[in-house]
């Protein structure tokens, strides 16, 4: 993996992204020896509303970015299908190009049910691929909505995609999304589009003097590029560059990554927890399960139950 060799990266997410218990020792192994990359590398989040053409503009902006002479990797997380939990969309089919290039990696990755627009491995996905010599990686969210901010703690830069004449322009969205951006940028502005991207962008200019100012100092900026024709691609491109500039000097960017890597662990010690309890105490799940089936108990009682006898269990362990 170390040697750039993109089958042995694609395993090796395959394998952190397993939830067996049995695994867990394997998988902290893994990311023993992968270790904590190196600052330089540019992690980059985008989400934005379906239609918005995310895939597209992910695969132009990468092939630049190649061009450019970065190594790429693409993390795109798909809706994914409840009964199989696997993938719907396959975003690698519609990143053709992207996908054959040498210098970069595009793996599709299914939700799997995890809220936040995120696998429930992409933070560790991101540091594989970083060890495997991509310099730039991108994660593609499932799309927006409630809980689309997830992103915002695993990346250094996060871009939210719009499209002009999409409907009322400034309630379309949710505002948690809107102020966690760092790059509002309007897509699709060609052709016909033009007035309707200019006036959405417009809109969002004068809501976001509404918003505080984000902790990184930087207001978000509205931009518009259509990924068709290129056009605002190099000023969305030197802009995240500006970004990155100013915030290695002011030392936010370095902030940032301390703050995800906290985020990180609190993350797992909770469904670490959870899978551990799950695993040893899965005939008392089952049984509440029936006590609910039968209205017997409420869910929150349930749940209540179930976290307590837990405990105890725990706590009978260390006396």
């Amino acid at each position: 993996m170390r040697e750039g060799h993109r089958e042995a990266l694609a395993q090796a997410i395959t394998w952190v992204e397993s939830t067996l218990p049995e695994h867990q020792e394997r998988i902290a192994q893994l990311l023993e020896e992968v270790g904590t990359p190196a600052l330089r590398s540019k992690r980059l989040g985008i989400t934005g509303i379906p239609g918005a053409g995310k895939s597209t503009l992910i695969e132009r902006f990468g092939m630049e970015a190649v061009q450019r002479g970065h190594k790429v990797a693409v993390l795109a997380i798909d809706p994914s299908s409840t009964r199989t939990k696997g993938a719907l969309l396959g975003d690698k089919t519609r990143m053709h190009d992207l996908s054959m290039e040498p210098h970069a990696f595009v793996r599709p990755t299914s939700a799997s049910g995890t809220l936040g627009g995120v696998a429930r491995a992409t933070a560790e996905a991101i540091l594989l691929c970083e060890a495997a010599g991509f310099d730039m990686v991108l994660v593609e969210t499932v799309g927006v909505g409630q809980s689309e901010v997830a992103v915002r703690e695993m990346v250094d830069i996060f871009v939210l995609t719009l499209i002009g004449g999409a409907g009322d322009d400034v309630q379309g969205i949710k505002r948690g999304v809107v102020e966690m951006c760092d790059v509002l940028l309007i897509h699709k502005a060609d052709g016909e589009h033009i007035p309707s991207c200019q006036k959405t962008a417009a809109a969002y200019r004068q809501a976001l003097h509404l918003f505080p100012l984000p902790p990184s100092g930087t207001a978000a900026e509205v931009m518009l590029a259509s990924s068709l024709t290129g056009e605002g691609h190099d000023k969305l491109w030197s802009h995240l560059m500006d970004l990155e500039t100013a915030w290695r000097a002011s030392g936010w960017w370095e902030v940032q990554r301390k703050t995800q890597a906290a985020q990180a662990m609190h993350r797992h010690a909770k469904q670490l927890l959870v899978d551990h309890h799950m695993h040893h105490r899965q005939a008392q799940w089952e049984a509440l399960e029936q006590q609910l089936a039968q209205r017997n108990t409420g869910a929150f009682a349930a749940a209540r139950a179930w976290v307590n006898e837990a405990l105890k269990a725990n706590e009978g362990n260390q006396s």
